[in-house]
């Protein structure tokens, strides 16, 4: 039970499917010949198992912080799917999961420069010009910045994504007043890209279509709330050019 929790939660903090984390967290109690049920949320999960005894034990997870990491969750369906040819022992599996768990992740400065090349590309691919595509591309790691020093402090998530919203509209306006030929609705466009929620729509839909509706329904909103919430910070900047105006 603490090896298939210990699975279940780095998979659902790393942005999992419910319909996986549930796989997963079955496959590896019955490779241990042990029958059980769980229930999966966004938000959290809950396992019970009955043991060779007939005690009936249970564990309830509750998951407070959600990323994205395709990686880690490749990493551990391929550790769950290993325990059927060869069973690991109790230590070995912890072990193993700690070390996804606590996986490197890449470079603080490859990151802020994947997500400049995000804006770049999504900036040409909207009808924008190579000095478009070259200011989100610095605007675009200026969001990733700040929005991660924002994280830092705290505050809720939509929050967050209304400030970094808002950071793009106004350095778009600024750097279009100030250098010609920059489509400011382009630059905008491309440079809040790296904010908006695929992951977590594409998995609401994945979510539907296996039957998990609950869960389907929260992560939809959630996406929804996010894209809500980048267009008003947006908004507000365009309502401030309005009035400089």
């Amino acid at each position: 039970m603490d090896i298939a929790s210990f699975a279940g939660e780095i998979l659902l903090s790393s942005g999992a499917e419910i319909y996986r984390v549930e796989d997963t967290i079955t496959r590896i109690c019955n490779c241990y010949g042990v029958d059980c049920e769980c229930f999966v949320m966004p938000t959290g999960f809950s396992l019970t198992v009955r043991n060779k005894n007939g005690d009936v034990l249970s564990n309830v997870k509750r998951i407070r912080n959600r990323s994205v990491d395709l990686h880690r969750v490749e990493m551990v369906n391929t550790f769950s799917r290993k325990l059927l040819n060869e069973r690991a022992s109790y230590k070995e599996a912890m072990e193993e999961l700690n070390r996804i768990k606590n996986m490197p992740y890449f470079s603080y400065s490859l990151q802020i420069i994947s997500s400049g090349f995000v804006a770049l590309g999504f900036t040409k691919l909207f009808g924008g010009n190579i000095f478009d595509s070259l200011v989100a591309f610095i605007i675009s790691m200026g969001i990733f910045y700040a929005k991660d020093k924002i994280q830092k402090y705290g505050f809720f998530q939509f929050l967050e994504f209304f400030i970094s919203g808002l950071i793009a509209g106004v350095l778009s306006i600024l750097i279009g007043k100030m250098v010609p030929n920059v489509n400011i609705d382009k630059v905008i466009i491309g440079s809040i890209m790296t904010l908006v929620p695929g992951v977590a729509i594409t998995n609401g839909i994945k979510d539907a279509l296996y039957g998990d509706f609950i869960s389907s329904f929260s992560r939809l909103i959630e996406a929804s709330f996010i894209a809500i919430a980048i267009g008003l910070g947006v908004g507000v900047s365009l309502i401030i050019q309005l009035s400089w105006v």
